[in-house]
């Protein structure tokens, strides 16, 4: 049995692999979600709970019947599986804790913990070479051989970078409907639709918690407007600035660029009209990449 974890901040994605013979893939028995685990932010304690009271009852509850209609015998087999754990937070420092975690709580045969971008970069390269990329509230990338990732341009967060992002799009787009006259008209239907002030998005941005899930929750109200040239160039612009500083330190534009996330899922066309300004060829693109991690452990 496998069992790989995708994990944000807000949600994790659990889907549960079984093959009876070795040489056959593994089929998917059972996906389920509890709710997300980031050990930069939590505490051990804090992620031993979700493991306990969300996790464990889940795979306990998995049907006898269905078990023993695959030849497990025994529902303590569910113990004996493979642990591949993916999610955002998981620095090299934060690693150990999250094995000892799972070994203390579930015992499996291995348990593998790793980040966020080495999800992305398995489920969208699989084997092979290439440029693994996020592109959702957030912007990381990497330079991928195939089995490790070689390099890595910082993110440094929606502040100092993650150009691309869904965050910093919609810091550009308020930037733009206050400063520039050309949006004036844009600034007014937006603060009527959303029933919102300026005073209201400056508290929000600069008072309130969780400041770049605000300005990413405005990237639906741009992409009804893509139709305002000045919209859509403002949304290229954004992707062209994450291929400038982020991928070309990698050197590599021979190589094709994959993205996961949903400002790559939704914008797909301005993502690929950046990419041929910037001289790189776009590969996959995935909305989430649990999909393409099953793939990977298949």
């Amino acid at each position: 049995m496998i069992l790989i974890a995708d994990s944000g901040s807000t949600k994790t994605d659990w889907m549960l692999l079984y093959s009876s013979n070795p040489l056959l893939k593994n089929e998917v028995i059972a996906t389920f979600r509890t709710q997300g685990i980031t050990p930069i932010h939590q505490s051990a304690g804090d992620i031993r709970q979700i493991i306990e009271r969300e996790l464990l009852p889940q795979l306990s509850s998995f049907p006898r019947a269905k078990l023993i209609s695959m030849g497990i015998l025994d529902h303590s087999l569910l113990q004996n599986m493979s642990v591949f754990f993916y999610g955002s937070g998981c620095t090299p420092a934060h690693v150990p804790m999250m094995i000892q975690l799972f070994t203390e709580e579930m015992s499996p045969k291995t348990i593998e913990v790793h980040s966020d971008l080495m999800a992305a970069a398995r489920a969208l390269c699989q084997h092979e070479p290439g440029i693994a990329c996020i592109l959702g509230t957030g912007a990381n990338s990497c330079l991928y051989d195939g089995e490790k990732i070689v390099q890595n341009t910082p993110a440094l967060g929606y502040i100092l970078g993650d150009e691309g992002s869904g965050s910093v799009l919609g810091r550009r787009f308020l930037n733009a409907i206050f400063k520039n006259p050309v949006f004036a008209d844009l600034r007014d239907e937006f603060l009527k639709v959303n029933k919102t002030t300026q005073a209201d998005i400056i508290r929000k941005v600069y008072n309130e918690p969780m400041a770049n899930r605000y300005l990413a929750s405005l990237s639906p109200f741009i992409s009804e407007h893509l139709s305002i040239p000045v919209v859509r160039d403002l949304v290229i612009d954004n992707f062209c600035d994450f291929f400038r500083k982020n991928l070309r330190p990698y050197r590599r534009p021979d190589l094709p660029v994959h993205f996961v996330g949903s400002m790559a899922h939704y914008f797909r066309k301005e993502l690929d009209e950046a990419a041929q300004q910037e001289g790189y060829q776009l590969g996959n693109i995935l909305q989430n990449p649990i999909d393409g991690l099953l793939l990977y452990h298949q």
